[in-house]
């Protein structure tokens, strides 16, 4: 699986950031990582221009399934800590929702 992480001119994408993130999404697709080809990770404080808004920062996560379509959640948060961790979350259980409905199709072929 691979994981690429891209942030807006506000965020400094530095190694660190880059670590912590991957590690994040790592953990949280563990058990089905053998069913993602790809994850892009997208970054952005969508607030910076003002003082400090409410879930100003925002994580895009979409991930490429073999041999399916992207798909990709967002999640909103106060730090970029926790925008990650929700939208790999997100994105955890909207995979396994997609393979288990992928092997209920193929269940209901047979």
């Amino acid at each position: 699986m691979q994981i690429q992480i891209n942030t807006d001119h506000n965020i400094e994408g530095h190694e660190a950031l880059s670590a912590r993130v991957s590690g994040i999404v790592e953990s949280a697709l563990s058990q089905i990582s053998d069913h993602i080809t790809r994850v892009e990770v997208h970054l952005s404080d969508e607030n910076s221009d003002k003082k400090h808004g409410n879930d100003d920062m925002r994580c895009m996560m979409e991930a490429r399934l073999e041999g399916r379509q992207p798909v990709a959640v967002t999640h909103h948060a106060k730090t970029l800590d926790q925008a990650v961790d929700g939208a790999a979350d997100k994105l955890c259980r909207l995979i396994d929702s997609t393979l288990g409905r992928l092997r209920d199709q193929k269940g209901h072929r047979d």
